[in-house]
């Protein structure tokens, strides 16, 4: 069985990254997805889908140094479940309005050119460690 997600997008905040307690590199960031269409009423709708991504090994260190909010990336990994519910983390805002966030454990990440931060680096990160356990993920 196989499955796996590309998604590109912007990042949503600045890369933090962690060590787990066997001292491999893991860094989170957040990516944003969006579309706009014209809805059964006439009225263009944009809408926005965030994942939460991490990523592991040399890869983790790389996104943390080269990576800032603002950026595109193209982001290819595996989705990663709530272990309760089969589906994405659902939970509760601020103000208290329900979300869901939709976790991806990346098996690449390519940096691509533009975004806030117009630097010209590009590069492209493949599947060095695969990712560890779920208990593993320090944040």
């Amino acid at each position: 069985m196989f499955q796996q997600i590309t998604i590109v997008g912007y990042l949503g905040n600045d890369p933090v990254m962690r060590f787990t307690p066997s001292g491999q590199a893991v860094t989170g960031f957040s990516v944003a997805t969006s579309r706009q269409y014209t809805g059964n009423d006439g009225q263009k709708v944009d809408e926005t889908t965030w994942f939460r991504v991490s990523v592991w090994g040399s890869q983790a260190e790389a996104c943390n140094q080269y990576l800032s909010k603002g950026r595109p990336v193209l982001v290819v990994g595996r989705l990663r479940p709530d272990l309760q519910t089969g589906g994405p983390r659902v939970y509760n805002r601020q103000d208290g309005s329900p979300a869901a966030s939709f976790e991806v454990n990346a098996l690449s990440v390519k940096f691509l050119p533009g975004g806030r931060d117009s630097g010209s680096y590009e590069q492209d990160f493949g599947d060095e460690q695969g990712g560890a356990e779920e208990d593993e993920i320090p944040f």
